[in-house]
């Protein structure tokens, strides 16, 4: 998927398996000087970050408890899908700059 950080694409966000996750900015947005790291914890930087679990930063992106399950229920997608639910739930109106789209749906 991509990642777009006020509407600029920063990077792109592959899971591989469910215990092999991978983030990487985008050439055009590393080289920006005037565009800040999505994160603390993913500095802007040329290498891959790779994770056996979604990256905190994405995770803490999905709801829980009760919201979490009525999405489920609702989007018809597994409680412990953390990809998926990033993928079907961060698409807009996110808290904060980040949000998701769907390599395949341009």
């Amino acid at each position: 998927m991509e990642i777009y950080c006020n509407g600029s694409l920063a990077g792109t966000l592959t899971e591989e398996s469910k215990q092999r996750y991978i983030f990487r900015y985008d050439d055009r947005y590393y080289y920006d000087s005037g565009k800040q790291a999505i994160s603390l914890t993913l500095p802007k930087t040329q290498k891959e970050y790779i994770s056996k679990t979604l990256f905190p930063f994405f995770s803490n992106m999905i709801a829980e408890g009760e919201n979490k399950k009525i999405q489920s229920r609702l989007l018809n997608i597994d409680e412990n899908d953390q990809f998926g639910f990033l993928m079907l739930t961060a698409t807009a109106d996110t808290i904060g700059s980040i949000t998701v789209k769907s390599i395949n749906s341009q």
